[in-house]
C-alpha cells in the first residue's frame, strides 16, 4: 500500500461495516486489503490479516467448505499421471512457479478431450498438496437475464474467501461460460458474462490459483488469453507418445483381469497399423471396456475387441487384409476368431464358412 499505512477509504469502510454488522462486507474489506499486502510482498502481514479475522470467527475459512454455493471440493486420484515429456515438464513448471510465489497463478489449460487437461490440474493440487475446488458451472448459468453475471461476481467472492494457500480453483470447460451463443439475446448475455467474468478476473489475489480449460481455444477473445499467466497447449502427443501410454495403460487394466494376458507385440501392432490412435483418455476407455467384454474363455479376446474398436468396430473381419497388414497366422486367429487351420486354407484360396 504504498507507504504501507491503510488508505482512507479501507479505514472508513472497516469502521462503516463492523458498525453495521455486515460482518461478510467487513471480511471482503479485510480480504481485499490483504491482497495490496500481499501484492507488495509482504505475505506475512497479508496472511496476519487473514488469520486474525479467522480467530475472530468473522472469518471462517473454508476448511469444511460446507457454505460454498457455486464451488465444489473433488476427490482426486493420487496416481501419477501419464503424459509425454514435453507436457510434463509444463506441469512442473507451473508446480515450481506456483511453490516459488513467481505471481503466475492464472492457468488456461487447451487441447482435444482426453489429452490431460483436468487430470493434469488434479497432479498439480497433488504435488503442492492442495484441495481441488472445481466451479460448479450448473449453478453459475442461469437462464434469467442478468443473472449468470450476478452469480459470476458471488462466485469470486467465494474464490477470495478461500485460504490462499490451500487450494485450487478449476474451471472445467471454461468456454461452456464465456463463449458467445448464436441468438442476439444470448450474444449480449454472454458478452455480459464476459466482461463481468474478466473483472473478477483482474482482482483475483495472485496467491490464489485458478487452472481453467477448454477445447475451444480459437473462439476465445484475445482479451481472455491475455488474463491468463500462461496457456499450456495438450495437443502435443507424438505417435510414439500414444503408443508408450497405451502401453502402460494396458499393463495397468491387464493386472486386474483374471481371464486375460498381455500380449504386447500384437497390441503394438493394432496401435501402428491403425489411421488414428485415440488420445489417453479415449484409449483408456477403449483398453477397459475391451477387457470386461471380452469372452472368459479366450485370453486374448480383448485384442480383438481394441483391433475393431480401432478400425470403426467393422461386422467383418477381413483375413487377407490382416495378411497384407502384417498379421501372423496365429494373431489372424485372435482377431477375426477364426482357426489357424482355416485361416491358412483361406489365404491359400479356399473357402471357408
Amino acid at each position: 500500500m504504498g507507504d504501507e499505512t491503510m488508505k482512507k477509504q479501507n479505514v472508513i469502510n472497516l469502521v462503516k461495516y463492523h458498525v453495521e454488522q455486515n460482518n461478510a462486507a467487513f471480511v471482503s474489506e479485510v480480504a481485499k486489503i490483504a491482497r495490496e499486502f500481499d501484492a507488495n510482498g509482504d505475505y506475512e502481514v497479508a496472511q496476519y490479516l487473514m488469520d486474525l479475522v479467522s480467530n475472530a470467527n468473522v472469518y471462517v475459512p473454508q476448511a469444511n467448505y460446507r457454505n460454498l454455493q457455486f464451488l465444489e471440493k473433488l476427490d482426486y486420484s493420487s496416481n501419477p499421471l501419464l503424459l509425454p515429456n514435453i507436457i510434463e515438464e509444463d506441469v512442473i513448471g507451473i508446480v515450481r512457479s506456483i511453490k516459488n510465489k513467481t505471481g503466475m497463478s492464472k492457468f488456461l489449460f487447451f487441447g482435444m478431450p482426453g489429452t490431460g487437461k483436468t487430470e493434469s490440474a488434479y497432479q498439480i493440487a497433488r504435488l503442492l498438496e492442495r484441495d481441488i475446488l472445481s466451479v460448479h458451472l450448473e449453478e453459475l448459468i442461469d437462464s434469467r437475464l442478468g443473472e449468470t453475471s450476478k452469480n459470476v461476481a458471488r462466485l469470486f467472492d467465494e474464490i477470495n474467501h478461500l485460504r490462499y494457500d490451500k487450494v485450487i480453483v478449476i474451471f472445467d470447460e471454461l468456454d461452456a461460460l464465456v463463449l458467445n451463443r448464436n441468438s442476439a439475446n444470448d450474444l449480449r448475455e454472454m458478452s455480459r458474462v464476459t466482461s463481468t467474468f474478466l473483472r473478477e478476473l483482474d482482482t483475483l489475489s495472485n496467491q490464489i490459483v485458478l487452472i481453467a480449460t477448454t477445447n475451444m481455444i480459437e473462439s476465445f477473445d484475445k482479451a481472455l488469453l491475455r488474463r491468463f499467466d500462461a496457456v499450456v497447449s495438450f495437443d502435443k502427443y507424438s505417435k510414439e507418445d500414444l503408443i508408450e501410454i497405451s502401453d502402460a495403460l494396458l499393463t495397468s487394466c491387464i493386472k486386474k483381469a483374471a481371464n486375460s494376458r498381455q500380449d504386447l507385440r500384437l497390441f503394438h501392432k493394432i496401435l501402428n497399423k491403425a489411421s488414428d490412435i485415440p488420445c489417453p483418455g479415449d484409449m483408456k476407455q477403449i483398453i477397459k471396456t475391451s477387457i470386461a467384454f471380452s469372452d472368459e474363455t479366450s485370453e486374448y479376446d480383448y485384442l480383438r475387441k481394441i483391433y475393431l474398436a480401432l478400425n470403426g468396430n467393422p461386422k467383418k473381419v477381413d483375413i487377407q487384409e490382416l495378411s497384407e497388414q502384417g498379421f501372423t497366422t496365429r494373431e489372424i486367429e485372435i482377431l477375426a476368431r477364426v482357426p489357424k487351420s482355416s485361416v491358412s486354407r483361406r489365404l491359400k484360396g479356399g473357402a471357408v464358412r
